[in-house]
This record gives C-alpha cells, structure tokens and sequence, in this order.
C-alpha cells in the first residue's frame, strides 16, 4: 500500500482579500514541493464533494445553510474579521471535508497505507455552529465522524500539532468520550480557547508551549504526552491536524521549530498508528503563512507519511 496524495482544484477557487495570510499561493507551494522526484510514488486523487449528511454529523443544519447562503456571487463575503468567502469559496469547502472523508474510506477499505489531503480552506477552527479562523467546515472532524458513522470505528483519535489551539475540534469531541482530542499549540494565542485545564470527559488533552519554546519543548510533548496519551486511549484511527504554523519563520505566531521537528512528530504518530490501529492515518493541512516554511514542512511530514507506507 502506498501515501494517497488528496486535492482538489477548486481549493484554489477560494480567493480571500488581498493581503489575507490564507491565500491560494499556500497551496501552491504545497503542491509544488510534491512535484519533486522523491515524491513520485505518491497516488493523487481528485477530492469528491462531501454530502450534506457527512457534513451534518459535525455541523448543525442551521451552520450548513449559513455557509451556502453566503457564498457571493462576486467579491468577497465577510463571515468575521478573519473570515472571507469568495464565489469559489462554498465549492472548496465542501472539496476540502470530502477529501478527507474519501481518505478515510480508501484507508478503511485497504487501497491506501495513509493519507494527506492537500486542501484549503482549512478547518479546525470551525465549531458546530460557527464559521472562524479562516475554517467553514471542519474537515478532520467531518472525517473522524466519518470514521465511526460509515465504518464502525469505536474509538477515533485527532492530534492537532497546528500553533493554534483547534478549539473547533474541542467543541465538535469534548462531550463524548469516544473522540480523543490532542493538541500541542502555542499559549497564549488565539483562539483563546486549549488551557491545560480544558479536558471535556477525559478526551480532551491540551498540552501548551509557552512562546519561544522551539524543539525541545515541543518533541518533549510529543514523547512524554501525545504518544502516551494515544496509547492509553488506543484509538482505531488517528487523524493529523497538519497545521506547520509553529515553524520558527511563520509570521503568525511565535514557536521556533522547524520542518525536522514535524516530520520527527509525523512519524512517532505513525509509528504508534502502526502498534495501535493498523497504520490507519489521515492528514489534513491547517495552517502555515510562510510559503518557504510550509512547502519544506510538508515535505518532512509527507516524506514521514510515505516511509512508513
């Protein structure tokens, strides 16, 4: 079995305003950096469109008729300060949850090891009922639903090593106890939400670094916190929030890694998929503004992928 490479191009549909951090370039450079010749064993698939049912195990209806009756038929459509759409925005955003939900069904069905969904606009930040963060659905939770609805998985864990706290995921898992969710981010940050206080039943962990912390710190909580905690909840499938945003050149925050330090986390998550769910792994890219930054992260994530497929 081989790393399913997921896009689709209508993402690059979805224009914000000029100068916005979430922009089409992001996806490029990802794109970009995959064209390289170590990455030629990669399968690439075309996203199908998420339905409105898969949607709906994570959203409120009342939250899916508000994304369709925004979406402009030209310009741009404020959802909040941070939040744009664009005519192509609705059809990126339903391309985006439908990725990793097809991840989900090739992995369960045995076609693929593991798999990154290269799309935008991302989606942690995306609660129940509110669109944020630059997110309108929330793709990783629409896929871990996913997970358990279609395929019967009991047990589902998410880990989120964006530098900003997923408090979308947090809401859509904190009051049921067979969704695990993990994150490593920047605190303080925005959203304002991932205190090391926060644990929902038991199945929330938020494990916070303080600004400036860099690699240290940062694998530190990968070994001594997210890798435990995913043992002792023993997941039947893992997915990543791939957010590469706490890289030391992002502009957006204030952690100092760099793209070895995602790729070393990249592979302890698979490495424990391997003792604890059969290798099964869906990535997702959230965040990362600095184009250089983000395309060699995702070159040490989707290299980390591909080694253990």
């Amino acid at each position: 079995m081989t790393t399913l490479l997921v896009t689709h191009s209508a993402c690059f549909k979805h224009e914000t305003p000029p100068g916005h951090p979430e922009n089409v370039e992001r996806l490029r450079a990802v794109l970009g950096v995959l064209e390289a010749e170590e990455f030629m064993l990669l399968e690439r698939v075309e996203a199908p469109r998420a339905t409105r049912e898969q949607i709906g195990r994570v959203h409120t209806e009342g939250h899916i008729e508000f994304i369709e009756g925004s979406a402009p038929s030209e310009g741009f459509r404020r959802i909040d300060a941070d939040t744009a759409m664009s005519p192509g925005s609705l059809e990126a955003a339903y391309r985006a949850a439908g990725a990793v939900v097809y991840g989900v069904d090739e992995v369960m069905a045995g076609r693929a090891r593991n798999v990154f969904c290269a799309v935008r606009p991302p989606g942690h930040h995306a609660e129940p009922l509110t669109a944020m963060g630059f997110c309108l659905f929330n793709n990783i939770a629409i896929g871990a639903l996913h997970a358990r609805e279609a395929h019967g998985c009991a047990r589902v864990a998410v880990v989120d090593f964006d530098v900003h706290h997923g408090n979308g995921t947090q809401a859509a898992f904190e009051c049921d106890p067979s969704l695990l969710y993990i994150s490593t981010h920047q605190w303080p940050l925005y959203p304002g939400t991932g205190r090391a206080n926060e644990h929902g039943l038991g199945n929330i962990y938020n494990r916070c670094l303080p600004p400036g912390a860099g690699s240290e710190e940062f694998r530190a909580a990968i070994d001594n916190a997210i890798i435990p905690t995913l043992d002792q909840f023993r997941p039947e499938f893992i997915f990543i929030s791939a957010g590469f945003d706490a890289h030391v050149s992002d502009p957006l925050a204030n952690l100092c890694l760099t793209e070895s330090d995602f790729g070393y986390a990249t592979a302890e998550i698979v490495k424990a998929a391997d003792r604890l769910c059969g290798g099964r792994v869906v990535s997702a890219l959230e965040g990362g503004y600095d184009l250089e930054a983000l395309a060699a992260s995702t070159r040490a994530h989707v290299r980390a992928l591909m080694l253990a497929a």
